[in-house]
């Protein structure tokens, strides 16, 4: 079994969306082996993104990250990663086929609603 991290962003929990994300992932038959909401530091929120650093969209990136709660999660199951990054769809909205969250749910390139993991 793999695991891998998953984080639904502030735009997700702003917009009451965590159930309905929570209950894909049940649904398609991932396990939940933790959840926590939280306030992503400045810090941390620089270490989610450093592969961006540099960039033009990084501090407004790490801005929006860290202005709400977020939802984090460890999902598990087998191939997790590559099933939950189906899942999410494209990460930017008009790239993102429907059926996925972004693809349903997504409203902005800037508003994309989850994060997860490229790795175990």
């Amino acid at each position: 079994m793999e695991r891998t991290l998953v984080v639904l962003k502030p735009d997700a929990v702003q917009r009451r969306l965590v159930g309905r994300i929570v209950d894909r992932f049940e649904t398609k038959g991932l396990r939940i082996v933790a959840l926590k909401m939280l306030h992503v530091s400045e810090a941390l929120a620089r270490r989610m993104y450093a592969v961006h650093e540099g960039k033009e969209f990084h501090p407004p990136l790490v801005e929006f990250i860290t202005a709400s709660p977020v939802v984090a999660m460890v999902l598990e199951g087998v191939g997790v990663v590559q099933v939950v990054r189906r899942m999410m769809g494209a990460t930017f909205g008009p790239d993102a086929a429907p059926g996925t969250i972004r693809g349903d749910f997504g409203v902005s390139n800037s508003f994309n609603l989850i994060h997860g993991s490229d790795s175990p």
